[in-house]
């Protein structure tokens, strides 16, 4: 909003004054789409009007047919008359220096956005819907423009007008703007003559707005709706969805959630058309309350509903590799791999969004970050809120796992702040969970006790994934301090030892932390089931993160003479570097397997290796555990001469020299005569040897090269 009053003002310091209070409280306070042409004050109103109303009637209706359309197209000449008549029209306009025909583009414009504003606030409401009528021919080959003028020329409700409205809504959210979808349904559902018509278009923006633009009050209406009779459930899709969104995050009400969607979902599969699109953002909403109560009788309806949908939808593809991934198919990651690969071309943040949370359990998300990006830009910018607040975990989740805490940390902070301001109390438990991993790993037991608080509310609610939560931050928090006993009990509650349970894709995120606090408690049994069952379930083809726990896994019950073998087959599988903090982990469990072994020189090489990620990282309780270990082998800290020259080809220190002086990839390819694929590749073979994981990183990490260490030339 304060970007809209400044654009709009471009200065004027009565404007500043004058807008904000002109727009009241009530506008102010929503969190719903200004209008195209702001309204005015009086005083604003005094300095634009005298001009205004000096034009001639004909000069008067061109701005007000250029203000209403906003497209700068010379069509609305036509509109306004003959062409040659329709410029003559515009000369009082230039004249009086309130409007022009900018000769290098051919657009008519404004010369003050408040003109535009000030026009439509002097014409009467008559000459406003005249003017929309005309518009609505003017665009009569682009249905959705036209479909928008003839609403806003149409006084009494009219089936056909809000139809048309309905169809432009959808066109235009899979564009990508959910706050214009909202718009439209909204607008469809005051245009609807049936009461029926009008509470489904009017929850169908509802949930919307829950769901994409970060509106939950509408939702919340709809619910008390529900609750009076007012809107009917059966056949309801939007109602259904719209109100659970509400009933989850205001209270974490899953059981009613459930019940409302399975019974909407199930009167729309036997008496209408599954082509609905409303059907999938039903069930997209139920696949959500069945991921949060975290039990798989929660699923099997919504696996029963899904098998008796006749058309293909991708909601259903989706749960495959999210509700249950242990269990996925090989043709179901295939088909997330080739959404994600779209993803380039996409605009609709709810279908990014969504993609990123199918793959976040395989380790998928590096392949969503630049469209996940471009969600929580749009979001910073007012656009789709909520779809930015699940981008921001989605990215900080692959932050986690890769090690790039502190850009998590800043991402979580937004997303927090977001829910907290928007009542998305349910959306703030993934973020909490982010970031008491985190804290855990960085040994901040403080924020970790008080994730542990949680679960004394989310067991009566039936939150199950909120336990995982708290369980796997408690976890790692014990393994970090050397806790194994208390690790393991925490961690088992995800998944018992031998067992990947059924629904519960937390399981996949503590493989290593079972086995390891397994192991660490003479549990050898239970950790050998658990490796048992992690090959059984061909882990190690989901992802390379998942690869690398299985080796490391495998190694950790293997022999003394086996385990060495195993620990190095481990270290060299590609696509090892990404994932930093297990790494890390891995290596420090080996360089402790090498010291027991007595192999001084290779336990050393693993454990500085694993130190300096734990440094970089600030992981404090790994650090300590690191250090202890390589105190052991008879050294207290890495080998001098180590320096970052030493770590590089001599091909990746140039990209890399160029890259931290700013230069982009493009910029150094032309530099060096290389492709710009060419040097992405290389920067991502180095930026795991330099244990950085952004760009801006580099310059702290090339900072520790002496000067006489540098390649010459």
């Amino acid at each position: 909003m304060r970007d809209r009053i400044l654009l709009e003002a471009q200065g004027n310091p009565l404007a500043l004054l004058e807008l904000p209070v002109a727009l009241g409280p009530g506008m102010r306070a929503s969190v719903r789409a200004l209008p195209a042409a702001l309204p005015l004050g009086r005083r604003l109103q005094s300095l634009f009007g005298s001009q205004i109303a000096d034009l001639p009637p004909r000069t008067r209706r061109l701005l007000l047919l250029m203000a209403l359309d906003g497209t700068g197209d010379v069509r609305v000449l036509e509109a306004n008359a003959a062409r040659s008549t329709g410029f003559r029209d515009l000369g009082p306009a230039e004249q009086a220096r309130l409007a022009y025909l900018d000769p290098a583009t051919r657009r008519l414009a404004f010369r003050h956005p408040l003109i535009r504003s000030a026009v439509v606030d002097l014409a009467r409401a008559e000459d406003r819907r005249s003017a929309h009528r005309l518009l609505a021919d003017v665009w009569a080959d682009q249905p959705d423009r036209h479909a928008w003028h003839l609403a806003e020329a149409t006084v009494e409700p009219t089936e056909q007008v809000a139809a048309q409205l309905e169809v432009t809504a959808t066109r235009v959210l899979a564009r990508g703007d959910a706050v214009g979808c909202v718009k439209a349904l909204t607008r469809a559902s005051e245009l609807s003559p049936e009461n029926i018509d009008r509470q489904r278009r009017l929850a169908a923006a509802a949930y919307v707005g829950a769901d994409v633009v970060g509106d939950l009050s509408s939702a919340a209406a709809v619910l008390a709706g529900l609750r009076r009779g007012d809107v009917a459930l059966e056949g309801s899709l939007q109602a259904a969805a719209a109100a659970s969104s509400f009933l989850l995050n205001a209270d974490g009400d899953i059981a009613t959630g459930h019940r409302l969607l399975v019974r909407a979902i199930e009167s729309r599969i036997a008496t209408h058309d599954p082509a609905d699109p409303m059907l999938e953002e039903a069930l997209n909403t139920l696949m959500m309350v069945c991921y949060y109560g975290g039990t798989a009788d929660l699923w099997q309806p919504f696996h029963d509903l899904a098998g008796r949908v006749t058309v293909p939808l991708t909601v259903v593809q989706h749960s495959r590799t999210y509700a249950d991934p242990v269990r996925a198919a090989s043709m179901d990651v295939a088909w997330l791999d080739a959404s994600i690969d779209a993803l380039s071309s996409e605009t609709d943040p709810t279908r990014i969004v969504r993609t990123g949370i199918a793959g976040c359990y395989i380790d998928r998300m590096g392949g969503c970050r630049e469209a996940l990006w471009r969600v929580v830009d749009d979001a910073r910018q007012g656009g789709a809120v909520a779809s930015g607040l699940n981008a921001r975990i989605v990215l900080a989740w692959d932050d986690y796992f890769t090690g790039d805490w502190d850009e998590a940390d800043s991402l979580l902070g937004e997303a927090l702040q977001v829910a907290d301001q928007l009542g998305y109390g349910l959306l703030a438990w993934p973020a909490k969970l982010v970031k008491a991993l985190i804290a855990s790993a960085r040994g901040d037991d403080h924020l970790t006790q008080e994730f542990n608080a949680v679960i004394d509310w989310a067991r009566p609610r039936g939150l199950g994934a909120v336990e995982w939560y708290a369980c796997q931050a408690r976890g790692l928090a014990a393994l970090g301090r050397g806790d194994f006993d208390e690790a393991f009990q925490h961690v088992c509650r995800i998944s018992p030892a031998g067992t990947l349970a059924s629904h519960c894709p937390h399981a996949l995120t503590v493989l290593m932390d079972v086995v390891e606090a397994a192991i660490r408690t003479d549990r050898h049994a239970e950790a050998a089931a658990h490796v048992a069952a992690m090959h059984e379930a061909g882990l190690a083809g989901l992802s390379t993160r998942l690869a690398l726990v299985t080796g490391a896994s495998s190694a950790m019950i293997a022999s003394d003479d086996a385990a060495p073998g195993l620990f190095e087959a481990t270290l060299a599988l590609p696509g090892n570097a990404r994932w930093r903090f297990d790494l890390a982990r891995v290596r420090l469990i080996y360089g402790e397997h090498l010291r027991r072994a007595r192999a001084m020189r290779e336990a050393r090489e693993q454990l500085e290796a694993a130190l300096q990620t734990f440094e970089r990282l600030r992981a404090r309780p790994w650090v300590e555990r690191a250090a202890a270990e390589l105190r052991a082998t008879g050294r207290t800290k890495p080998r001098a001469g180590d320096e970052v020259v030493d770590r590089l080809t001599p091909q990746e220190f140039e990209i890399v020299s160029l890259a931290a002086s700013g230069l982009t990839n493009k910029q150094i390819a032309e530099r060096l005569f290389l492709s710009h694929r060419t040097v992405g590749g290389h920067l991502h073979r180095a930026f795991p040897k330099l244990g950085v994981a952004t760009r801006a990183a580099l310059r702290d990490a090339l900072a520790a090269t002496p000067r006489d260490r540098l390649p010459r030339g």
